[in-house]
């Protein structure tokens, strides 16, 4: 059974940085797609960054140019770094994983219903 836990989230401030991390257990496939999508109330869950087995990553052009989707070396573990954070980058952070695509599905439209797997959510809060 796959499963995806969420840490690392909570509350930061205008400008500063935060990391939130996605463990995976369960994943036997070697090849996999996983993504961090975000949900702020009254709004649709968007991606907000992809990375796949193939070595491709993808990032929403929110945070291009301060954020940063990495993978830990031996562990299906994921992480998240966003600084110089905004307000409108308050939301609950979800990962979620499946087969193999390309890491550009993450961030395109609608591109959440290509993911069966997902985790619980983190929620990350930024004010000045």
């Amino acid at each position: 059974q796959v499963h995806l836990v969420e840490s690392g989230g909570g509350s930061a401030e205008v400008g500063g940085s935060l990391r939130v991390s996605c463990e995976v257990s369960g994943w036997t496939d070697n090849s996999y797609c996983m993504g961090w999508f975000r949900q702020a109330p009254g709004k649709e869950r968007e991606g907000v960054a992809g990375i796949n087995s193939d070595g491709m990553t993808s990032l929403a052009d929110s945070v291009k140019g301060r954020s940063n989707i990495l993978k830990d070396n031996g562990k299906m573990t994921f992480y998240l770094e966003i600084k110089n954070l905004k307000p409108e980058d308050s939301a609950v952070y979800y990962c979620a994983i499946d087969g193999l695509r390309p890491a550009s599905m993450v961030v395109a439209v609608n591109g959440r219903n290509a993911f069966g797997y997902w985790g619980q959510g983190t929620q990350v809060t930024v004010s000045s």
